[in-house]
């Protein structure tokens, strides 16, 4: 029996396969996002009120469960009264793709209802900035770090058992000391995120380290190679795609990071977008807002990956991944 090409284990996907996989990651969770929301048989259990009638405390527009708005409709009636009207609909904080569409269409063309709010793409922007030099500053720090950790044992030895503490500890816990010593603005967002990478950045890339083939440690001592050199000229260029491979996954943490360093002293970036567009019910631009997170974060990351492919075309996983 011919076996599918889709589930040979461990086997690379025909290009064909890879594109097919690859558009139904988002195509099978946005239909079902779009059943949930235009299906009424699937799941709508809240009713969104289009006439009052003479209920007082409701208004158009507003959301009520469907228990509760049949009970009105039936003492209403009961009572010879004007019976509310409404339509099925989802809960409020479920918006629809269309509606999502249409806030992510308004958060570039229409101006932000507060005088002096920021515009999404401004809030964003802010974010990347944080997560720049947050980012940037962890890896100058752990990048040789965890190198040395990793070729050198007595190294290892002195640094990876704080380290191993340390990481466990969690980074939003050091938010007030953060403020404390860097101020309200955007210094202790950025220490949050450099706290929240640095340390598993350094043990990551000393495993990564370990990981080099002696084969070629042993082949460079033999063709003359001196000790002092083998840490520039074989052991970093050896493990740079396995570097870089790091450094991509490490860059999504430092996202996780971004929406509690940012809730730390003033408000500011795309979190304090969503907490005020959550504050005022408007969720379709929290969703909008969060879609740009990740189009943002997926963008990158597969410019990475091309750029990757480009700087280590010997790199089998680099290759497959990109």
């Amino acid at each position: 029996m011919r076996r599918s090409p889709w589930l040979r284990i461990l086997r690379p996907l025909t290009p064909r396969a890879r594109i097919a996989c690859g558009v139904l990651a988002f195509v099978l969770p946005l239909a079902l996002w779009s059943l949930v929301s235009y299906v009424p048989a699937i799941w709508h259990p809240q009713v969104r009120i289009t006439d009052p009638g003479s209920v007082s405390y409701l208004d158009t527009g507003a959301y009520l469960p469907r228990a509760a708005f049949d009970t009105e409709v039936a003492d209403a009636r009961h009572e010879q009264r004007a019976a509310p009207k409404g339509v099925s609909a989802n809960p409020i904080y479920l918006p629809s793709p269309g509606q999502v569409l249409q806030a992510f269409y308004r958060a570039f063309t229409t101006r932000p209802e507060t005088k002096d709010g920021p515009w999404l793409y401004q809030s964003l922007w802010h974010s990347i900035q944080i997560i720049f030099w947050g980012y940037m500053i962890s890896s100058l720090l752990g990048v040789p770090l965890g190198i040395l950790c990793g070729a050198y044992a007595a190294m290892a030895r002195l640094n990876e058992p704080f380290l191993e503490f340390f990481r466990y500890l969690p980074a939003p816990a050091f938010g007030a000391l953060a403020v404390a010593i860097l101020g309200i603005y955007d210094g202790p967002k950025i220490a949050i995120i450099v706290i929240g990478t640095f340390f598993q950045q350094v043990l990551i890339i000393a495993n990564t380290t370990r990981k080099l083939d002696p084969a070629l440690l042993e082949a460079a001592l033999t063709l003359g190679t001196r000790s002092r050199q083998l840490l520039t000229r074989v052991v970093i260029p050896g493990i740079l795609p396995d570097l870089y491979r790091d450094q991509r996954i490490l860059l999504g943490w430092a996202w996780t990071y971004l929406i509690v360093a940012e809730l730390i002293g003033t408000t500011s970036g795309i979190t304090w977008f969503i907490t005020q567009q959550a504050r005022y019910q408007h969720f379709a631009n929290v969703y909008a807002a969060i879609a740009m997170i990740g189009i943002l974060g997926l963008g990158t990351d597969l410019l990475l990956a091309r750029l990757g492919r480009s700087l280590f075309p010997w790199d089998r996983a680099l290759v497959k991944s990109a």
